[in-house]
């Protein structure tokens, strides 16, 4: 770790001093994976990720990323599965509810007061109060290695979207998405610190044409 005038440097094996690690600070503010998943015995799973985005157009590839073999990639690799929620402002403290280590089998949609709604493809269960939901089929399950080649204890689960429920209220005359009337909620930096957008904080850029 070096401090000169106007740069604080470090390298991250070596730790970075800081009370609170920058990286997901950084890399902020990030959408939300609110995951809900099915075990092969059909036990319900809903847990959020941080760690989560959007990776390819057609087909559409979303994923995230889980520290450790959770839950939620346990049922997503027993059954090839799984949906992804939208959290907006109105269930963010339904969603960090789903973030508790509740007992193993426990129903995190009974323990937030959520209601599970049936996947119109997919056999996980939709959060019914979300207005957005992905039903994904999974494509791929990685486990993240190091650069020297050190398997790591992290996940990447991609699936593909095979079915996309968005309430109506969030298309306006013209069929177009309305972000910022959803209220997404975002993840940030800090063990606590989340962000909401609004209409007001556009601004628009048009690719260049060379």
């Amino acid at each position: 770790m070096t401090n000169t005038d106007d740069r604080y440097f470090y390298e991250p094996q070596n730790g970075h001093g800081l009370p609170h690690d920058p990286l997901n600070a950084i890399i902020a503010p990030r959408p939300i994976g609110w995951i809900s998943s099915r075990s092969a015995t059909g036990q319900r799973n809903l847990a959020p990720y941080s760690f989560f985005n959007c990776f390819n157009y057609k087909p559409p590839i979303i994923g995230f990323a889980s520290t450790g073999w959770k839950d939620s990639v346990a049922n997503i690799i027993e059954t090839g599965e799984f949906v992804w929620n939208l959290t907006t402002r109105g269930l963010a403290e339904q969603m960090n509810q789903t973030s508790a280590m509740l007992p193993h089998g426990q129903d995190e949609f009974a323990f937030a007061g959520l209601t599970a709604k049936a996947g119109t493809i997919v056999k996980a269960d939709l959060v019914a109060e979300s207005p957005v939901n992905f039903e994904c089929k999974l494509s791929q399950c990685i486990q993240l290695t190091a650069a020297n080649g050190d398997k790591i204890d992290t996940w990447l689960v991609l699936g593909e979207v095979v079915a996309v429920h968005i309430a109506k209220h969030l298309l306006d005359s013209e069929g177009i998405y309305q972000t910022a009337l959803a209220e997404p909620v975002l993840r940030a930096g800090g063990p606590s610190a989340y962000y909401g957008i609004s209409e007001a904080l556009r601004f628009d850029l048009h690719r260049p044409e060379v």
